[in-house]
């Protein structure tokens, strides 16, 4: 998971199912498989699997680098913010979690990002300082 740079609102809604398509290509050209991809106008959520060759901060650079440049066509300045956040999901809650990331638009009526966001860091446990989560 991962956000645009500052959050800005820019991943209209018509280019996100091609954003989408675009990187899960990304993500199979180096034989990984990707169970979903989603998300809204400032933000997006990857489900994938990853080979035993590929490190998940290599597969992360790719699908950013090359996701960016291609959303450039639409937005000249667009970027993604510098970080990212992974968590690990069992098997037993792929279809969960594939129907979470598929209902972004009405989970996210409900609560916002950035409180997704630390609910998430709160139940895998990870600690974090709050000077630095948003900044």
């Amino acid at each position: 998971m991962f956000s645009t740079k500052q959050r800005v609102q820019c991943i209209k809604k018509e280019v996100q199912p091609r954003l989408w398509a675009c990187m899960a290509t990304i993500l199979r050209k180096h034989n990984v498989i990707t169970k979903t991809v989603g998300g809204l106008d400032d933000h997006v959520h990857l489900l994938f699997q990853l080979p035993a060759a590929l490190a998940l901060s290599k597969a992360v650079y790719l699908v950013k680098a090359f996701s960016s440049k291609w959303m450039k066509q639409f937005v000249s300045d667009f970027d993604w913010q510098e970080g990212y956040e992974a968590f690990s999901v069992s098997t037993s809650h792929l279809e969960a979690v594939i129907k979470y990331i598929n209902n972004q638009g009405s989970y996210h009526k409900k609560i916002s990002y950035q409180r997704e966001f630390l609910a998430l860091l709160r139940k895998h446990g990870v600690k974090y300082d709050p000077r630095y989560v948003f900044g």
